[in-house]
């Protein structure tokens, strides 16, 4: 069985790697951190921004890309706001295999060099002239979310569960 993965290349900021791990925990998606970071895995920042999941997240973390290439064989695809491809482009519903998406820094994205390399498999989201690019966290959700939506979103609840309030739970309001 294969697995949906995000990859963080050397974030910056706590709180959007605070956010992409709650979005990992609620869509059973794997990340991976490549150093360095911005930050210590445990500031505070994070802590508040991943809220009380923090210690169910699966994550895993390498000192660089190419240990990260080494132990990770799968489809790659890199999120940049310089792909000609978009996310429609972007074919993750075979359940066998596993998906990689990219993100790159906060500040300067993924460098240029491994874009240029990976070309073709450079992802970008639709989005108004007037704006440079989205925040990092909305990227990985969008992105996560699309693949999911191909594999028909399995093992994740298409209502609320029992074990919180239950799918009928506005309904029985007075």
């Amino acid at each position: 069985m294969g697995s949906i993965n995000l990859v963080l290349y050397e974030p910056e900021i706590p709180q959007n790697t605070g956010n992409i791990m709650r979005t990992c925990i609620a869509t059973n998606t794997v990340l991976h951190l490549i150093q360095p970071f911005g930050f210590r895995l445990t500031d505070k920042y994070l802590k508040r921004s991943g809220v009380n999941y923090i210690d169910k997240v699966n994550y895993l973390v390498y000192d660089n890309l190419d240990e990260f290439y080494e132990k990770n064989p799968g489809v790659y695809y890199y999120l940049t706001r310089y792909g000609k491809k978009n996310l429609y482009d972007v074919h993750a519903e075979d359940v066998s295999k596993d998906y990689y998406f990219i993100l790159g820094r906060e500040s300067t994205g993924i460098p240029y060099d491994i874009l240029k390399s990976h070309f073709e498999q450079c992802i970008r989201l639709p989005m108004a002239p007037e704006v440079r690019a989205l925040n990092v966290s909305n990227v990985a959700a969008v992105i996560v979310y699309e693949a999911l939506r191909q594999q028909g979103f399995p093992n994740l609840s298409l209502t609320e569960p029992e074990t919180m309030k239950g799918p009928d739970f506005i309904l029985n309001q007075k």
